[in-house]
């Protein structure tokens, strides 16, 4: 987990309309750093379930997003953050999200594109913000965003998306834009080092 992509879902817990349970797929716990890996402190008292495809620390079921195997209508969030590159099928994934969305339920998801190939096993794509767009149409409402140091060359791409609801996003939106400028200050700080 980056501490910017951990910024992003603090701040979309901070300012959107989330139910329960909160189903975290990508939830291994990879490089031993809890503190920086871990999500779960940032719903506090909220039912919270680590999925991956493999066990391990932070996994809570062992569920493959190619066929979760949940029932319809079971998670009032998902987060999805930087997974989706290392999915093979990943417009099959963000069917079975959809699917396992309870009506008003929430996907918050991230993932790279300005950024090194990588493994945990594999690593198949790169999205751009029209890639996320497209993988989201089927949602009732959906915000794109990204960050890095050129609009044409994204770093990272994040989304929230929302089944059978349109909230408020004006508390969201304020948070993204201050998100969005601090991550692009803090690459151009990298570049220029």
């Amino acid at each position: 987990m980056r501490k910017d992509i951990r910024r992003f879902v603090q701040l979309a817990a901070e300012t959107l309309p989330l139910t329960e349970p909160i189903f975290e797929f990508g939830a291994l716990q990879v490089h031993d750093n809890p503190e920086l890996e871990d999500l779960r402190s940032l719903f506090p008292g909220r039912e919270y379930v680590g999925c991956d495809m493999r066990p391990g620390p932070g996994v809570d079921k062992v569920l493959n997003l190619h066929q979760i195997d949940l029932p319809d209508a079971v998670a009032g969030t998902v987060v999805l953050m930087d997974t989706l590159e290392h999915v093979e099928y990943p417009r099959q994934a963000i069917s079975e999200v959809l699917r396992i969305l309870k009506p008003g339920g929430t996907l918050i998801m991230s993932s790279v594109m300005d950024f090194p190939i990588h493994g945990y096993p594999n690593d198949y794509w790169r999205f751009t913000p029209e890639g996320f767009r497209s993988l989201l149409k089927s949602f009732d409402l959906s915000h794109v965003g990204y960050h890095g140091l050129r609009e044409e060359m994204p770093h990272t791409i994040v989304g929230v998306s929302f089944k059978g609801h349109q909230p408020d996003m004006t508390a969201y939106e304020e948070r993204y834009r201050k998100w969005q400028h601090f991550c692009n200050c803090v690459h151009r700080k990298l570049a220029n080092a």
